[in-house]
């Protein structure tokens, strides 16, 4: 996102950051499907945050609200930055990698939606966590 000019933009921007807490907080059940963007230093640099923005962007445009979608630090693989991983409640967690802000829409379509793995981004399961 490039400066802010303006009051206005400044108030269209604090709105959709709004948005898109509602949408973490109105997702923090157990039966909520959790989407984690890798967002280390790596990420960033291969455009995490434009990642991060699509899936609430096509989250919030598809009406999908069983979905809490966070921000995580280094997933162990930053030679398919940015990742994706995927949490659907009762399965294994699949990690998607190099998942640009189209990418995105499509494991929110696909993957989300309708249960469909989006086969050609998956670089296999994430590592366990503490």
């Amino acid at each position: 996102m490039g400066q802010i000019k303006s009051l206005d933009e400044l108030k269209a921007l604090r709105d959709k950051i709004k948005d898109n807490i509602d949408i973490r907080e109105a997702g923090e059940q157990d039966t909520n499907i959790r989407v984690l963007v890798g967002m280390a230093t790596c990420g960033i640099a291969a455009g995490a945050r434009e990642t991060l923005n699509a899936l609430f962007e096509e989250a919030k445009k598809q009406g999908v609200n069983n979905l809490t979608i966070i921000h995580s630090g280094c997933m162990g693989a930053c030679h398919s930055e940015p990742t994706v991983e995927v949490r659907v409640p009762g399965e294994e967690p699949i990690l998607y990698g190099n998942v640009t802000p189209d990418k995105a829409k499509e494991i929110i379509d696909k993957h989300i939606k309708n249960g469909e793995l989006v086969q050609n981004l998956i670089i296999g399961k994430p590592f366990e966590t503490v």
